[in-house]
């Protein structure tokens, strides 16, 4: 007892929320050993009882199960047996067995399965209590080793271009961080950014790199990457990724010694330089935009819509310009409503069902038409147009028609009364929103009812046949995991306990309405084993089926 004192604490420091299943056929040397062993001490916090392999297996699809002791000799399947399949499915998990017997061969199979230990029953608490303590002690090596540092800085270095690409993508887009979360990112990604001022630089390949459309493209785009931060890292910092629009983008935040006129000086001279390498060395031509200095993260969404929509206006068809876009300052008069298109958009909140979202993001909409849009009439038509898009989109997908879910509000949208004023379309877009909710989720709970019904009538069909969750999962082509949650929210109790009182039920009726032996009541019922079925029984009802037929 003393070795296992002096581990205890590190291993009750180092391990956490750890989940074991003791197995036996014998239910008091599993309620004793659940009992009377303090496992909190070893970090695990629920430990399952199975009074057979076939309970086990059924713990094991619904629960993170870490450790399993186990019988050896058991009805239906040994723990040899038990420990085989449970390699099948989750190799990870640690396998203890336990036998009344000093049997040389058991032992040999349950070392050849991986079991971490083979004990003969009954054990001292220092022979299990040490091997508990050395499974779990090789279970934090292995997981130690998949999460250490080092490998996950290794994968790191790995996807870091992918990483990069995305973080600034997502800027772009408009997608909003908090400062800690930029500082963070900034230092994981290795990126030497700061906050301040930056710019942007925009490349539109043209028509020569058409016909590497199907062959190649990837390869010139990282080429031209390649070469830009070759030509611009000579006075800048240099983040570049390509966007949704098929544009280089890239932002540069310039080095200190350089002041602004200087700045501007470069950015142009190095923008033709750019044009002139890929021209040589790539037989292609570019089309270039720059911009103003800006403050970074802040303002790097706006400039970049800016730049974006002087290609289109601007530029146009023209090539192989270099131009400098004009400061936004000088567009105050009009713009674009912004909350509305910034990811998550409405409709991915929809298909999401993450409704809360989705009525943020609609209270963000009305709160900048309201503050920037409160006289524009087209800025409320077009966020309008794009909820009510939104909603027959969800509704469509979801197999519906939008008037069905929306019954009588759907007279202000075909009237267009929804989208005369700031007010009516808030009103009738937040009333929609919680029709649609309300439509969609009773809905889901007819759903659930149905999968309830089938796997019941199921179980009642074929209860002499294998009906264990993951036999039952595979009919009605559901995961395991989900099917059991979802049966446990519908009718409150697990399938596994289902299944057992309904063999239970079935076993009193027959016993008390007909003439057929035990052992056939026994197979009808599910249990292979008589002598199982007539202990798993008498554990039920305090009686075997024999008094109880008797007794009733």
């Amino acid at each position: 007892m003393a070795h296992w004192k002096a581990n205890k604490v590190t291993i009750l420091k180092e391990n956490r929320r750890m989940q074991m299943i003791i197995v036996d056929d014998e239910a008091h040397w599993v309620d004793s050993l659940t009992a009377t062993k303090p496992w909190h001490t070893l970090g695990i916090e629920q430990v399952h009882k199975a009074y057979s392999a076939h309970e086990a297996l059924q713990l094991l699809e619904t629960h993170p199960i870490d450790l399993v002791i186990s019988d050896v000799l058991m009805p239906e399947m040994t723990g040899i047996e038990l420990i085989a399949k449970i390699r099948e499915r989750d190799p990870k998990i640690k396998c203890i067995i336990l036998s009344g017997h000093s049997d040389f061969e058991y032992a040999q199979e349950a070392l050849r399965h991986q079991a971490v230990n083979y004990l003969l029953k009954p054990p001292t608490d220092v022979e299990l209590m040490d091997a508990v303590s050395a499974a779990i002690g090789q279970l934090k090596e292995e997981w130690e080793s998949i999460s250490s540092y080092e490998r996950t800085e290794f994968t790191l270095r790995e996807n870091l271009p992918m990483l990069r690409g995305q973080l600034l993508l997502g800027a772009l887009r408009g997608e909003r961080q908090s400062e800690a979360d930029w500082t963070r990112k900034l230092g994981s990604y290795d990126l030497p950014f700061v906050f301040g001022e930056c710019a942007l630089l925009l490349v539109r390949m043209e028509e020569e790199f058409g016909q590497y459309r199907n062959n190649g493209q990837v390869l010139m785009e990282y080429a031209i990457i390649n070469m830009a931060e070759e030509i611009l890292g000579e006075f800048a910092k240099v983040w570049g990724v390509k966007d949704d629009h098929g544009y280089l983008v890239f932002l540069l935040q310039f080095k200190e010694q350089y002041d602004g006129a200087l700045k501007e000086s470069l950015l142009e001279k190095s923008a033709m330089q750019l044009q002139s390498k890929v021209k040589q060395f790539l037989r292609g031509s570019l089309s270039i935009v720059t911009t103003e200095p800006f403050q970074f993260p802040e303002k790097l969404s706006d400039r970049y819509k800016h730049s974006v929509a002087y290609f289109r206006q601007i530029v146009g068809d023209e090539r192989e310009f270099v131009m400098r876009a004009d400061d936004l300052e000088d567009q105050v008069s009009h713009g674009a409503l912004d909350a509305i298109h910034a990811p998550p958009v409405l409709r991915n909140l929809l298909e999401a069902g993450r409704w809360e979202s989705a009525e943020g993001k609609l209270n963000e909409v009305f709160a900048e038409l309201d503050e920037k849009w409160s006289d524009s009439w087209e800025h409320c038509l077009e966020a309008g147009y794009i909820i009510a898009s939104s909603y027959t989109h969800f509704a469509h997908r979801n197999g519906h028609t939008l008037a069905g879910l929306l019954g009588d509000h759907m007279e202000q949208l075909q009237s267009g009364e929804a989208f005369s004023s700031i007010g009516k379309l808030r009103s009738w877009a937040l009333a929609a929103l919680a029709m649609l909710d309300k439509g969609t989720s009773e809905e889901v709970k007819d759903i659930r009812s149905v999968y309830v019904k089938k796997i019941q009538a199921f179980v009642e069909g074929h209860l002499h046949l294998d009906v264990s969750l993951r036999a039952l999962a595979d009919h009605v082509n559901l995961h395991p995991t989900h099917l059991s949650k979802l049966y446990k929210i519908e009718t409150g109790e697990g399938i596994s306990d289902y299944v057992s009182r309904l063999r239970m039920e079935t076993a009193c009726h027959l016993l008390k309405m007909t003439d057929k032996k035990v052992y056939e009541i026994s197979s009808e019922i599910g249990y292979l084993d008589p002598a199982y079925f007539i202990k798993v029984f008498k554990r039920q009802f305090g009686s075997t089926p024999q008094e109880f037929r008797e007794g009733n």
